[in-house]
């Protein structure tokens, strides 16, 4: 039989081919960057944070709007599961302080290698350096090979992994979007996710203090808060806290215009505990030293409480450092986003992920339009949809033949 085409050589690219060979159909992974799992290595750099501990009910409920169509796939691969297949791969995990799970190596290197090792044993044939640009006009896949050489390849299905929009130069720019809507397929607009945004710091603040860490605070924006680190930079702030934040604050910009994000720069204090230990300040003491002696802030703190409120502030210190507004313009880009919204409507897809208007093609991962946080639940959604499809088309060919 023809063999059944995987493009994209990601997670869940790789996932889908693994399940397919798995069932002894014959498979053909296509990427278009020279290597494959390039977006994974990189997500590896600080620690590979593979899925995360949670309880189920609340693991699901990470994806927002998009938990309803996931929960049966993350139910058929979970979290548990993920951690089971790491093991089979030889990569034991460990469950981290905040409740993430990482290989035991914190790389993605070895687990990715040892991936790649399983998928050759299987069969599974890798062809890099191939950018999928459509089909033909008799359905047949067409790829640009360089040098103006070019492929048209016949499969018996295809799974189409390209990834979002995010970190082009490893090879995720979200140009498949113009051969899909050539093709009719509803496509939701790509919006950056778990990004930074922009403020318009002064330029002592970034003179003193740009690429300094933000610690031991907790940001707030409406009904939401998150506390970890954040990062002033020179175009404003980001990480972890920021990017927990990110969806929320993206969608009220797009509305409303810029946000005021709230600091409380004493999360382990609450409002009478701070006026407490103001009340016990040496009244010759200046407001830097308040800041400093009596609540502890940090440098940056410090210097953020001032570019708020300027250094003649006369006004109430517990309200002010409970709730210090930080006023945001908009997100960054794609280009400097961990993942981003949009892409394949759900609406495009039945619940084997097949698209309705192209049977025996399926979308699989970061293209479908759904978003989560970081903290594990990116990667686990990526292997739960393409070993989802996996399953689908082998079942599907096992009945047909």
């Amino acid at each position: 039989m023809r063999p059944v085409a995987i493009i994209g050589a990601g997670p869940a690219g790789l996932a889908a081919a693994e399940v397919v060979a798995a069932a002894g159909l014959p498979v053909v992974v296509f990427e278009q960057m020279p290597s494959p799992g390039r977006k994974l290595l990189m997500a590896g750099l600080g620690g590979l944070n593979i899925t995360h501990s949670e309880p189920a009910d609340s693991f699901i409920a990470r994806y927002s709007d998009g938990a309803p169509t996931l929960r049966p796939m993350i139910e058929a691969f979970t979290p548990d599961d993920m951690r089971q297949w790491c093991l089979d791969l030889g990569e034991s995990t460990f469950v981290g302080s905040s409740g993430r799970v990482f290989p035991d190596s914190f790389k993605a290197s070895p687990l990715l290698r040892a991936w790649l090792v399983k998928l050759d044993r299987l069969g599974v044939e890798l062809r890099n350096r191939h950018r999928w640009t459509g089909w033909d006009e008799g359905g047949a896949l067409t790829f640009d090979l360089g040098g103006g050489e070019r492929l048209v390849f016949q499969a018996s299905a295809t799974v189409l992994a390209l990834g979002g929009a995010t970190w082009p130069r490893l090879g995720s720019t979200g140009a498949w979007k113009s051969a899909l809507a050539e093709r009719g397929i509803p496509l939701s607009p790509f919006e950056p996710s778990n990004c930074g945004f922009e403020v318009a710091w002064s330029e002592k603040i970034l003179d003193a203090h740009e690429g300094r860490p933000l610690k031991n605070t907790g940001f707030h924006f409406g009904e939401f808060s998150a506390r970890a680190e954040a990062v002033i930079t020179k175009r404003g702030i980001e990480g972890g806290a920021i990017y927990a934040l990110s969806a929320p604050l993206r969608d009220a910009i797009a509305a409303h215009g810029p946000q005021t994000l709230s600091l409380d720069l004493v999360p382990d204090l609450n409002a009478e505990a701070v006026h407490h230990r103001l009340a016990k300040a040496k009244s010759k003491d200046s407001l830097t030293n308040r800041l400093r002696k009596t609540l502890g802030l940090s440098e940056v703190q410090r210097a953020l409480f001032f570019e708020s409120h300027g250094p003649g502030f006369t006004g109430d210190i517990a309200a002010a450092v409970k709730a210090l507004p930080i006023k945001v313009q908009r997100p960054f880009g794609l280009e400097r986003a961990i993942s981003s919204n949009g892409g394949v409507a759900w609406e495009a897809v039945d619940s084997s992920l097949q698209l309705h208007a192209m049977a025996g093609v399926y979308a699989a991962g970061e293209m479908l339009d759904w978003e989560a946080p970081t903290g594990g639940y990116l990667l686990q959604a990526c292997l739960a949809t393409g070993r989802w499809v996996g399953q689908a088309i082998a079942a599907k060919c096992s009945v047909n033949t």
